[in-house]
């Protein structure tokens, strides 16, 4: 005798259940993650970030030609306005774009900072950007002579760019892969500085306009080899990197604003078309800031002098 014995199948999933539940849990992580940052944000810091803004508009209240007078002249420079222009902003607009680029730049910087260990390094860099930088830049700028007056914030901006890809780091070693080495980061610098010369040099087929796509290049078969050299399997770790970060909503949502701020703050840094209106956005400030930021503090992450 054959007998038949109806199949028992479990009910299926309902795909909007499995997808809200998804959601729930990002909204968890994204709330718990703010919630530690609160907790572990420091009043005092919180004041050196927010002074910067509040000594920019308070510069700009000034009358004009008061800042003018401030703005770093390179066929006559001083020691007051060379620190001063980096200060200076002559309309709404420029002081308005140098704001929104500094609360993005150093809000995403500051809470990496301080999820990744890294807050001690992150201030002191700050200061000295802040302290340092705008008399270096300008003493650097002199090495191309020209009739004109620099100001604007957009330097010290650019060495806060240059300061991220740090960030990330050590953000990345504290919450996904503790004890990872950041030997690999002078690759990442190099991929970056090529992505830099194919945005700022014009791309032609013949002439001066090989330059950018030239250096872009090169940039990436540096950062290939440096990574190679380092014995770091690119494909491998760019994988598995990849996985974590979307394993880990909140955490890794915080990794992927701040890279996706590493390669697309360049493109406002470093426009193809540098000229304005009565202006000319200064790439090579831009550039040396962006440069000296990561260099100088790499080093002193490399010999061990902040522990993060």
């Amino acid at each position: 005798m054959v007998c038949e014995v109806p199949s028992v199948t479990a009910p299926p999933t309902d795909e909007r259940d499995r997808a809200a539940g998804a959601a729930s849990a990002d909204r968890a992580a994204d709330h718990a993650l703010r919630r530690e940052l609160l907790a572990s944000a420091r009043a005092v810091d919180l004041l050196v970030l927010l002074a910067v803004p509040a000594v920019l508009v308070g510069v700009f209240s000034l009358p004009e030609a008061t800042r003018r007078s401030l703005a770093f002249a390179y066929a006559d420079p001083t020691v007051p306005t060379a620190f001063a222009a980096h200060y200076v902003h002559l309309d709404v607009g420029h002081l308005a774009g140098n704001l929104a680029g500094y609360c993005l730049l150093a809000g995403v910087g500051y809470a990496l900072a301080v999820f990744g260990g890294a807050r001690r390094f992150f201030l002191t860099a700050l200061a000295t950007f802040l302290l340092a930088f705008p008399l270096v830049l300008s003493a650097l700028n002199l090495a191309v002579p020209r009739d004109a007056i620099g100001f604007g914030f957009s330097g010290i901006n650019m060495a806060l760019a240059g300061l991220l890809p740090l960030l990330l780091g050590t953000y990345a070693r504290a919450r996904f892969a503790p004890g990872a080495s950041l030997r690999a980061l002078p690759a990442v610098f190099f991929a970056l500085v090529g992505w830099i010369a194919l945005l700022a040099l014009p791309v032609s087929a013949t002439g001066p306009g090989l330059a950018g796509l030239a250096t872009g290049v090169a940039g990436a078969l540096l950062a290939v080899l440096y990574a190679s050299s380092a014995g770091i399997p690119i494909r491998e770790t760019v994988r598995e990197g990849v996985r974590t970060v979307a394993s880990r909503p909140g955490e890794g949502d915080l990794f992927a604003v701040g890279a996706v701020l590493v390669v697309g703050y360049p493109v406002v840094g470093f426009p193809a078309d540098p000229t304005g209106t009565g202006s000319v956005v200064n790439l090579y400030v831009h550039l040396l800031g962006f440069c000296l930021a990561f260099i100088g503090p790499f080093a002193l992450l490399a010999v061990g002098v902040f522990e993060t």
